[in-house]
């Protein structure tokens, strides 16, 4: 049975022991948003996002990456049919640079993650070790009951 007011300890424990936890949530949800408090509160800053959509984890958080922007009807003729490409920067390290001088490290919460392949996954359980300062949760399924498990054990096949 869960409690009414959980303190989120063994949660911050596990989340700097592991580096990277894959975390199943109540479909109805209010969980992962009192978990995300008790982190944010421990002095790590916190961002939310949605795997769908994300493309190339590598290229997308620790790389400059090119994006097309949508055209809304207008179309250039000199930059080709596709559009012009916008460089972006890499997401982790431009959070990483603007960190308060006090900060723990920089939390990546990614939802939607049972969507994410095998690959991506291994590449987010490894992103830790890359990058101490950088912390990962990726909600990989639903459950009655919030709870987590290392990302490593999300990979080893049932």
């Amino acid at each position: 049975m869960m409690t009414l007011l959980a303190n989120g300890k063994k949660f911050l424990r596990d989340l700097e022991q592991c580096g990277a936890l894959g975390v199943y949530a109540p479909l109805e949800g209010g969980f992962e948003g009192r978990y995300q408090r008790r982190v944010r509160a421990a002095g790590y800053v916190s961002l939310s996002l949605n795997a769908r959509g994300l493309g190339d984890l590598a290229a997308y958080l620790t790389g400059v990456h090119g994006v097309r922007p949508p055209h809304l009807g207008k179309k250039d003729f000199l930059e080709g049919a596709a559009g012009p490409v916008v460089f972006v920067p890499p997401i982790v390290q431009t959070q990483l640079d603007v960190l308060p001088p006090r900060s723990k490290g920089l939390l990546l919460w990614i939802i939607d993650g049972k969507v994410l392949s095998r690959q991506e996954l291994e590449y987010l359980t490894a992103l830790p070790k890359l990058e101490p300062r950088v912390k990962v949760v990726v909600e990989v399924g639903g459950d009655r009951v919030f709870r987590w498990t290392s990302l490593e054990e999300v990979l080893v096949p049932a």
